[in-house]
């Protein structure tokens, strides 16, 4: 079983995590900006932060075999703070770097008037530098920020299959598929999908267009949940090619819109593929 994992917070995980990641078949993915947990008063701190994903946390994964690709926004959550704004200027210089495969996460925490012009503004910068978008729907009223989200884009002028919509649920997924948007899920031990749910909701709605992640950020999450939805698809009666599908060839389908995924084995990894035996896990190895 080979992994590409396409959100996942890995500046709020440890190296233990990368060794089990690699352990499991993640060879690849990619890191969301995101809130840090607690208010950003000033621009420099999103641009050390900025220059940390695009520069120190992939160097960080190349040491346990993994490619790392991030992307970029000023997230819904603080779109509110008027502090956080200027931001929207750097932006641009960091959207034209290498390894940077969207414009994300963008979109809606409260649904306020400051969220609906920062999501519109960095969907205007994604048509602008030809990149993907990543859209982060809203714990709260979900269905509404859902609903209000694809109007955004559309509105934007974004193609829709240029969008993953992340974070969905039983009660969205129709939506979103409906519209032509990619289909993001992320699997959680206790909150959002899990991995049982998510064999049904592709038993339902096919293979085509989705996106299963971890999500793995510091609050409680796991990072080898896509490893554990592929084993239930497995399980549950999918193919390896089916797993293949879903948790590699769709996310890189949707991220190699970019033109900039680096997906060869890294120097001193064997790059095998991790497949399941049974209930054994056959481990790739380092040379």
């Amino acid at each position: 079983m080979r992994i590409f994992d396409p959100h996942i917070h890995m500046s709020s995980r440890t190296t233990d995590d990368y060794e089990a990641m690699y352990a499991a078949g993640v060879r690849a993915l990619v890191e969301p900006a995101f809130w840090l947990g607690q208010p950003r008063t000033s621009v420099g701190s999103y641009t050390d932060y900025f220059d940390a994903l695009i520069g120190w946390e992939r160097f960080r994964a190349a040491q346990f075999g993994i490619r790392h690709h991030c992307t970029i926004a000023l997230n819904p959550k603080e779109a509110n703070d008027p502090r956080c704004r200027e931001v929207l200027d750097v932006l641009p210089r960091y959207l034209a770097k290498d390894g940077v495969v969207a414009v994300g996460e963008v979109g809606y925490d409260s649904m306020t008037k400051e969220e609906d012009e920062v999501f519109s503004q960095q969907l205007a910068m994604a048509l602008e530098h030809d990149l993907p978008v990543l859209v982060h729907t809203p714990h709260r009223d979900k269905l509404e920020g859902t609903k209000r989200t694809l109007d955004v884009v559309r509105e934007a002028g974004v193609a829709p299959e240029r969008v993953v919509v992340d974070h969905l649920n039983e009660v969205t997924v129709k939506l979103v598929k409906d519209s032509g948007a990619w289909m993001g899920f992320s699997i959680y031990p206790d909150t959002k999908m899990d991995e049982h749910r998510m064999v049904e909701i592709l038993r339902q709605y096919g293979l085509d267009q989705m996106i299963v992640n971890s999500a793995a950020d510091w609050g409680r999450s796991d990072p080898l949940k896509t490893a554990k939805t592929g084993q239930a698809m497995l399980d549950g009666g999918f193919t390896e090619a089916d797993v293949d599908k879903v948790l590699w060839q769709n996310p890189v389908d949707f991220y190699g819109l970019s033109g900039r995924l680096t997906l060869d084995p890294l120097p001193g990894f064997t790059g095998e593929a991790v497949t399941f035996e049974g209930n054994s896990v056959l481990r790739g190895a380092r040379k």
